[in-house]
């Protein structure tokens, strides 16, 4: 039928991926898309970028694009490659990654100039992610306007969650306006529920599931029947656990006391929570959970302790919207790679039942619980641009029928 472009653009990098529609798949039963190539413009904006292919199949160049400087040069470089490979001419539709999707996007939506009007109305809730989401979007529609280009949302997966998870305790006039908790990652969560029962032998569909989607930013997601009951991030994807320089959930308090009190502007605050905060902020050394985890100081150790604290008391809450445990998946780059922040956050949940097999999780094996666990302990890769390309490929033939 043809291909689908995904593209998955943040503040700094831009991945793409490119999907055939027909043939054999390679990325799980009852795939309907498999990828052809992967890569990822990355370091953009800055003075170190530089663009990498990750996977490519027979037929394609792994002759990368050229790399850029920023958003614009990384979409036209991504174009002349897909030309020059004869394959621009043969896709029919490109996937987007939206961060936010706000109270008007519960499902894949193709996008039109007002559409995009509405979703760049959404960048003061995530002002980190959403104005790199719409970048690629604008430049593809003034480039090539006939395209179908489709969004998929990374709060979607999250809409039909009960209204007591939703809500704050606002005046009630507030939540129909729009100040309630959105949630996010809702592309990774999507794929790993799509994956559970082709990983976990005799799954059950009513299974109590907490997922840990731990990378430079965070969550946890309580999982029922394909469905999100519950998340950690709210109104913005700032809440919940801390993240690479994000604080997590804090005390509303502490921020009007930081312009009340300190005399810091908004902009001031919103700098320290976003990107000075986190493991950045609590160690002093980095944000990265690797170089960490390879450091002997002590501040470094105490925000891995931290971290692994606040997960653990995460997953007890999300227990309580489930009503139990069943299973803890760990996804994205620290949840899949950082067999220390696994084995302490195990440790603190044995409570529930939870029991780690050490050297599975040294090894980074699917299946990292103990044959006497209770609760099943899970290593699943992500990968949020599957998903969309999936989606993508049902919406677009949709249109077709229409």
């Amino acid at each position: 039928m043809g291909k689908i472009l995904v593209i998955n653009s943040g503040s700094s990098s831009l991945k793409f991926a490119l999907f055939d529609t027909a043939g054999p798949v390679d990325s799980g039963p009852g795939s309907s898309v498999h990828a052809l190539v992967k890569g990822q413009f990355s370091g953009l904006g800055t003075d170190r970028y530089d663009v990498s292919m990750t996977r490519h199949k027979s037929g394609i160049s792994a002759v990368s694009p050229g790399s850029a400087p920023d958003h614009h040069a990384a979409v036209a470089s991504l174009l002349i490659w897909l030309e020059r490979q004869g394959l621009l001419d043969d896709i029919v539709a490109v996937g987007h990654r939206v961060v936010h999707g706000g109270q008007h996007f519960h499902q894949a939506t193709q996008l039109d100039e007002h559409k995009v009007a509405l979703l760049e109305a959404l960048t003061p809730l995530a002002p980190l992610h959403q104005p790199y989401s719409l970048a690629p979007i604008k430049i593809l529609g003034e480039r090539l306007p006939e395209l179908v280009q489709i969004a998929c949302f990374d709060t979607a997966f999250h809409a039909h969650q009960p209204l007591e998870a939703k809500q704050f305790a606002l005046p009630y006039a507030m939540f129909d306006r729009g100040f309630q908790r959105y949630g996010f990652h809702g592309l990774s969560y999507d794929y790993i529920t799509r994956r559970l029962p082709t990983i976990i032998p005799d799954f059950n569909h009513d299974a109590r599931v907490v997922v840990a989607h731990l990378g430079n930013g965070a969550s946890l997601c309580a999982i029922q029947a394909g469905t999100s009951l519950a998340s950690t991030m709210g109104f913005t994807a700032l809440e919940g656990l801390p993240m690479g320089t994000r604080c997590g959930s804090i005390d509303a308090g502490l921020v009007l006391h930081l312009i009340a009190q300190e005399g810091m502007t908004t902009d001031e605050v919103t700098t320290l929570l976003y990107k000075e905060s986190g493991l950045l902020g609590l160690s002093g050394i980095s944000s990265d959970m690797r170089a960490l985890l390879n450091s002997d100081r002590p501040r470094a150790q105490q925000a891995v302790t931290h971290y692994c604290y606040r997960i653990a008391r995460e997953i007890g809450s999300l227990s309580v919207a489930l009503g139990g445990l069943d299973h803890i998946v760990f996804t994205a780059g620290i949840g899949e790679h950082a067999a220390p922040v696994r084995e302490q956050v195990a440790a603190h949940c044995q409570w529930l039942g939870v029991d780690l097999d050490g050297e599975a999780n040294q090894a980074n094996q699917s299946c990292i619980s103990s044959t006497t666990s209770r609760v099943g302990i899970w290593v699943i890769p992500t990968d949020e641009e599957q998903v969309i390309a999936e989606d993508c490929l049902t919406m677009y033939q949709k249109t077709l029928t229409h």
